[in-house]
């Protein structure tokens, strides 16, 4: 009998959620999916030592200030670990622009624009890449301008059913609706309550956006996220895509029994209603209490991460600024 992961295969498009090199050759996914988080877990593993340093010396002379070299640096450091992920998947990588920009459209625009150069200059077409926004009112619409100019894009930190709905308005590509977060919100607000899998809120929200996309046909790519068990991952059964960590693969993989496929094209159709504006959005937003909670929990998150790799690098430029220095001294 074939295993769960197996079957899943068979269902749903299965996404890699690690940078681990290792991992993404022992499951075979068809993409694979970073965030800032999981880049600083990389480069500190040392596993990337050598690139870290190669990346390091290119940008020590760069013109500007040191502010300027640790940007670049990160820049290059996320290209050249997605351009060697690549090298191991058949699809994609979602490469994510840094989180303090999420509430900056041009800021954003210019940051996915540079991050699109940067793989073109190792040889990579967008065409394998996803550039993940989170999912703010400013980073959807920086989304719908790149998808305009080709560069597709991965929305991510979605917590609410209006941020999945403004996203599929604006014509992104696919979106990362978490699942396991929701669950951790609502186990703090109701310590006592437990869930079966397939009542879990984080699961009732994606099953709810897939059938709303399909019912209203948005060719929008809905990707389950953020998985606190294996029964979330088999209750979206069908979804589009589900992207998973190394540790729920390896149990899926492990497993044997039947699949049984919860999300399917129903057939049904709907009218689209008038687009979402702004102010409907925000206030929506408004009204979710753990939507509103956890983006900007997830924000703040994936921010400090991004700092704490920033001062990792900065560490190493001023070492070598300093042995080079030193060097030429002598």
């Amino acid at each position: 009998m074939a295993n769960l992961l197996q079957q899943l295969k068979q269902q749903s498009t299965v996404v890699a959620d690690t940078g681990d090199l290792d991992a993404i050759r022992r499951f075979s996914p068809q993409d694979a999916t970073t965030n800032p988080s999981l880049i600083l877990q990389a480069v500190q593993s040392g596993n990337y030592d050598a690139q870290v340093q190669t990346i390091l010396h290119q940008v020590r002379d760069h013109a500007g200030s040191l502010d300027a070299a640790v940007d670049e640096a990160c820049d290059r450091l996320v290209v050249a670990l997605g351009a060697m992920i690549l090298a191991q998947v058949p699809g994609r990588v979602s490469t994510e622009v840094n989180a303090r920009l999420s509430f900056d459209t041009q800021a954003s625009l210019a940051k996915a624009r540079r991050l699109v150069e940067l793989y073109g200059d190792v040889g990579i077409p967008r065409e394998r890449i996803l550039i993940k926004l989170a999912s703010t009112w400013e980073g959807i619409r920086a989304a719908e301008v790149l998808e305009k100019e080709g560069i597709q894009c991965n929305l991510t930190l979605i917590f609410s059913f209006a941020q999945a709905r403004a996203c599929a308005e604006a014509g992104v590509y696919l979106i990362s609706p978490f699942v396991g977060r929701i669950l951790d919100w609502y186990r703090k607000d109701d310590p006592a309550r437990t869930y079966a899998p397939a009542d879990e809120p984080g699961v009732q929200s994606v099953q709810r956006i897939y059938r709303y996309f399909r019912a209203l046909e948005y060719p929008t790519v809905v990707m389950g996220a953020s998985f606190r068990n294996s029964g979330e991952i088999l209750a979206l059964a069908g979804c589009d895509r589900l992207t998973i960590s190394p540790k729920l693969l390896d149990e899926l993989a492990s497993t044997e029994g039947d699949l049984d496929v919860v999300l399917a094209d129903s057939g049904a159709r709907a009218e689209r209603p008038a687009l979402l504006t702004e102010a409907n959005f925000r206030w929506d937003m408004n009204e979710d209490a753990m939507a509103t909670e956890k983006l900007a929990e997830g924000i703040r998150g994936f921010e400090a991460d991004q700092r704490k790799l920033e001062l990792l690098l900065r560490d190493q430029l001023a070492a070598i600024h300093t042995s080079g220095s030193a060097g030429q001294q002598a």
